[in-house]
């Protein structure tokens, strides 16, 4: 029987990387610590894409010189069909436009609060 693994697409700069804002096109910062602990367990239990703006080539490269790549299935910078979206840069809709506004106005990425 097939087992069939719910998909997450996680962001690179700010979640899986050192990234706190100033963005270079040729450089990804290092990775956060933890992140291999944080993408092997779950791996185990999803199908992990990562989802990013930047090079795809360049991001390739990234995961596999700090060994990464074997967790992630692919790399895209569109917003595929998902179980769930991990990123540093968005606020969860929870049914109210008031409230959302609000955290809208307010928002700060976590390594700027």
């Amino acid at each position: 029987m097939t087992t069939f693994k719910k998909t997450l697409l996680i962001d690179l700069d700010g979640v899986l990387n050192e990234y706190e804002g100033k963005f270079d096109k040729t450089f990804i910062p290092k990775p956060r610590v933890g992140v291999r602990e944080f993408l092997k367990k779950l791996s185990n239990n999803y199908e992990l894409i990562l989802y990013t703006t930047r090079n795809k080539l360049l991001a390739s490269k990234w995961l596999v010189e700090h060994d990464l790549d074997k967790y992630f299935s692919d790399i895209t910078n569109i917003k595929e069909l998902s179980y769930l979206t991990i990123d540093d840069r968005c606020l969860k809709f929870q049914g109210d436009y008031q409230k959302l506004i609000s955290e809208i106005e307010d928002f700060k990425p976590w390594y700027r609060n």
